[in-house]
């Protein structure tokens, strides 16, 4: 537990070394290092074992096993502190010998304040104002930092007169809020690098993760980081940075098809969230439905709605039946659930048999609302065709849904959702978003890495009239058609009148909703 709350994983000496080696000749290039969180102290094992080691290294570690652990590798040229990193002014607290190039170098914690906060733990840094900016809130967010993130800000900050050169391990998480918060404070950094790591490999954790080096104290700062090879390779793979205001993965694929940034007029909504999948998801068996428990389930269909959850996405090709429904007791956020009682006499039983589960909830959106809330549901919900994709696929499939059994299909808040007013408007989105060149404009905006590649953000910059001006109604003609077909609800007659993609997308245009281009 107590390892935990440091985001404990210690470089194995192998790592340190290759590290250090794909930095190239330390020891020429910098008289001096610092590691803020030594741990045992094995890249300071590693930087004395080179041929030509730094004049002076400084290591720092709070931890006392780890810290006397590394104080046997101290001597006239090592110098160990017992301390916390966050505790100190590193532009002050370090009593240097020597001057010269210095290079910051090590693996500080993987961890977030909120995981320290859940386990009772006390390592967390004190929120101070950024440069030029109201608070670190401002930048990290209220709630929730990683604390590699503030180590990297405070480096860049207390050490920008040395120009220093920073090498630190690091989740590729931490990376992209560094460079968006660099980018917003106008941080002096740049020479930014890349270089992937195999996280599973060396720490066992099935999480995205890097070397990333750069140089502070820049007088001409540039956000744009090379993404290299993985640490030995020095070819250059791809640049994250920022184009038109935007943090972009690949910056020149993205001027391929830069022209699709722009706004969605339609709103992307995110899922159906109830964090009670147990009582509320079921799944059909011998014609009755089952819960999550095992329990056989007698409530009003009227309130049972076909499921579809991120996993099932790409695989779905309009399935006359879905083997997964969903209960939705309420049709929008903060509904009076009570009436359930006269209104669903069985559903209401049912819900409050579970009571308790319902009740231990983590999340604090359920606090002061009715019983059995839900969240993530609205008119749009209830809509019969809605263009669907899964938010943690690294490679987006947009699917057109109609509806199944008579009902409109829900999707499970891994996913996010378009609202259509037609089956072919439907038909005609989901086959524009899947054609190549939106698909090259999401995988140059989109981080793979992370945990929710797809998020309403990035739906919302896909320019939808752009796209279809763009795309040649012939690309797409046949993927309309077959989608249309499985729909079962296209009209022959109509369909050969299609003209281009625009005219399409208004052929069934109702005047009483807003259109998907403006007027």
């Amino acid at each position: 537990m107590k390892l935990k709350q440091f985001g404990d994983f210690q470089t194995p000496l192998d790592l340190a070394r290759q590290i250090l080696q794909g930095l190239g000749p330390v020891g020429p290039q910098w008289d001096r290092v610092l590691e803020p969180t030594c741990g045992r102290g094995n890249f300071i094992r590693g930087l004395l074992q080179l041929d030509s080691p730094p004049r002076e290294i400084i290591g720092i570690e709070m931890q006392d096993s780890y810290y006397q652990e590394a104080q046997s590798l101290a001597s006239s040229s090592v110098q160990i502190i017992h301390g916390d990193i966050f505790q100190l002014n590193l532009a002050r607290a370090l009593a240097w010998k020597t001057t010269g190039p210095l290079l910051v170098i090590g693996n500080p914690p993987w961890v977030t304040n909120a995981e320290i906060g859940s386990i009772g733990g006390d390592n967390l840094p004190r929120k101070k104002n950024i440069k030029r900016l109201r608070g670190i809130e401002a930048i990290m967010g209220p709630s929730n930092f990683d604390l590699a993130e503030f180590i990297w800000i405070k480096l860049i900050q207390e050490l920008a007169v040395e120009q220093a050169t920073i090498a630190l391990l690091c989740k590729t998480s931490v990376v992209r809020n560094l460079l968006s918060y660099a980018q917003q404070a106008r941080w002096p950094i740049g020479k930014i690098k890349i270089r992937a790591l195999d996280a599973k490999k060396w720490f066992g954790a099935s999480v995205g993760a890097c070397l990333l080096s750069l140089q502070t104290g820049m007088p001409r700062a540039n956000y744009h980081a090379q993404v290299l090879e993985p640490l030995d390779a020095s070819a250059r793979r791809f640049t994250i940075g920022f184009c038109n205001g935007h943090l972009v993965s690949d910056q020149k694929a993205y001027q391929t098809v830069s022209f699709l940034e722009g706004a969605s007029p339609f709103q992307w909504r995110q899922g159906i969230k109830h964090d009670a999948a147990a009582i509320l998801e079921l799944t059909r068996k011998d014609g009755e439905w089952f819960n999550g428990k095992g329990d056989r389930v007698e409530v009003e269909e009227e309130f049972i709605f076909p499921l579809l959850k991120g996993s099932d996405v790409q695989s779905f090709h309009g399935q006359p039946s879905l083997p997964r429904a969903v209960i939705v007791p309420q049709k929008e956020i903060g509904q009076n659930t009570r009436v359930l009682q006269e209104q669903a006499p069985r559903l209401w039983h049912y819900l409050s048999d579970y009571a308790g589960i319902f009740q231990k909830r983590k999340s604090s959106i359920y606090n002061n609302k009715p019983p059995f809330s839900i969240f993530g549901v609205g008119n749009y919900s209830f809509s019969p065709y809605k263009v669907i994709v899964s938010g943690l696929h690294k490679s987006p499939r947009f699917i057109a849904v109609g509806p199944v059994g008579s009902k409109p299909v829900f999707c499970d808040d891994t996913c996010y959702l378009l609202p259509c007013h037609s089956s072919l408007q439907a038909a005609v989105i989901a086959a524009l978003l899947n054609h190549s060149l939106a698909q090259t404009f999401l995988q140059s905006i989109i981080f793979r890495d992370a945990k929710r590649p797809i998020t309403k953000t990035v739906l919302r910059r896909i320019n939808l009239l752009e796209l279809a001006r763009r795309i040649p109604f012939e690309d797409v003609r046949e993927t309309i058609g077959s989608t249309l077909s499985i729909l079962e609800t296209s009209k022959e007659k109509e369909y050969p009148k299609i003209i281009n993609l625009i005219e399409a997308l208004e052929l069934h245009h109702q005047t009483t909703q807003p259109s998907l281009f403006g007027p």
